[in-house]
């Protein structure tokens, strides 16, 4: 009896994906794979009874915990950020995957199925990340790259195979949620000047309705990873959480850009993702105090190299490792507390603090202080880049 499995949200691409299966590729029996690292509690539920009532094997597995502390956490330590986006969706596709390869081997299905387009990002991720944790005689369907389908035609599709689907052509919202952020495109959002309506946001209060007074915070963290918020000590799923509430409800989080896709398409996409707009720049302010000029300089190249190869879906490659030892290596030392204030959509770092580790001391950086002598400086700003001076005196006409 032949065997596929599928990576299964609930949503519409995957729920079409069912039938074609059966029907149009002739698989006899279907494994559906929902692997939760965020996911809204209701849309679990509805994969789950969608896939019962399909005749699907399914298979749910609850991953947040492990994406928060060793994914989420990680992007944190990296300052992960591709083009102004905190990245969220892209870290969430290599555990999927890698979760999934195990149900599949479990399983021993031929072959695997999921819903990506042609023209997204998600194909490159889980390909990858499939190719690298699942036997090489596996097959890899993608129904939706393989059919060319819009949007319209899916819908239409599932109408007829009355499969019970949430969006429609007037809403054609495609979300992507996780624990550390929302992806909302599609529809009307296609066009770069029209101003996404309220209805798209879920996290995020607007500016008329965030708190109507600036609220204080402070973030702790050790070794790079938060651990606790106003001096309570919480686990890495429940800070996000907290940080999610706290930036959610001041407005702070909202992403509106033009991003490039791997496939060089420019694309319009919106996210929420609050508590990656709070935790990043703390973990960068602590950065600040604690790393040296080389350090800081030099990490600034790494952790834009590790975002674009996380945006890539890469997390398995060799050199992400190589990458990640020296994010981990600087990172011993970002230990401390960040004070932070948030208003009406804005944030700001106002105080920083490292009891062990800070690089700064007051009494040699103080105008007032005579602790270091000042003198000592004439020597080297007279001779401060000689060969340019000696250009621009000698040289230069």
């Amino acid at each position: 009896m032949s065997k596929v499995a599928m990576f299964y949200s609930g949503g519409l691409d995957t729920s079409v994906c069912i039938p074609m299966m059966r029907e149009e590729y002739g698989y006899d029996e279907v494994v559906t794979i929902t692997v939760n690292v965020g996911l809204p509690e209701d849309e679990i539920a509805q994969a789950e009874e969608k896939a019962k009532k399909m005749g699907c094997i399914h298979y749910t597995i609850d991953a947040r915990d492990e994406f928060a502390k060793d994914y989420i956490f990680q992007a944190i330590k990296a300052n992960g950020d591709y083009q102004g986006y905190p990245l969220s969706t892209s870290i969430a596709r290599p555990l999927i995957a890698k979760l999934a390869a195990e149900i599949i081997k479990k399983e021993g299905a031929e072959a695997v199925c999921h819903g990506c387009t042609g023209k997204g990002n998600d194909q490159f991720r889980l390909e990858f990340g499939l190719r690298c944790n699942v036997p090489k005689d596996v097959k890899i369907i993608a129904p939706m790259r393989e059919h060319t389908w819009t949007r319209s035609a899916e819908i239409e599709y599932a109408k007829e195979k009355g499969i019970p689907i949430t969006v429609s052509v007037e809403k054609i919202w495609s979300i992507d949620e996780n624990l550390w952020g929302r992806s909302i495109e599609g529809g009307k959002l296609e066009d770069p000047f029209y101003a996404p309506p309220e209805e798209i946001f879920k996290w995020t209060k607007s500016i008329d309705d965030a708190c109507p007074t600036p609220t204080e915070v402070v973030i702790s963290f050790e070794k790079g990873c938060p651990v606790a918020i106003d001096g309570k000590k919480l686990d890495p799923r429940a800070i996000v959480e907290a940080a999610h509430k706290i930036a959610g409800d001041n407005g702070v989080g909202r992403i509106d850009m033009m991003e490039d896709r791997i496939l060089g398409l420019k694309v319009r996409e919106n996210y929420e993702c609050p508590a990656a707009r709070l935790l990043i720049p703390a973990h960068k302010a602590l950065e600040e105090l604690v790393l040296t000029k080389e350090e800081r300089e030099f990490k600034a190249i790494v952790d834009a190299k590790w975002s674009r190869m996380a945006y890539d879906g890469l997390w398995f490659d060799p050199f992400f490792d190589d990458l990640n030892a020296f994010i981990d290596k600087t990172n011993e030392r970002v230990t401390g507390d960040v004070k932070l204030r948030l208003f009406k959509g804005s944030l700001q770092v106002i105080g920083r603090k490292s009891d062990e580790f800070a690089l700064y001391n007051e009494d040699l950086a103080s105008f007032d202080s005579k602790t270091w002598d000042q003198s000592q400086a004439t020597g080297i700003v007279a001779n401060h880049d000689m060969q340019a001076v000696m250009y621009n005196r000698f040289i230069k006409k």
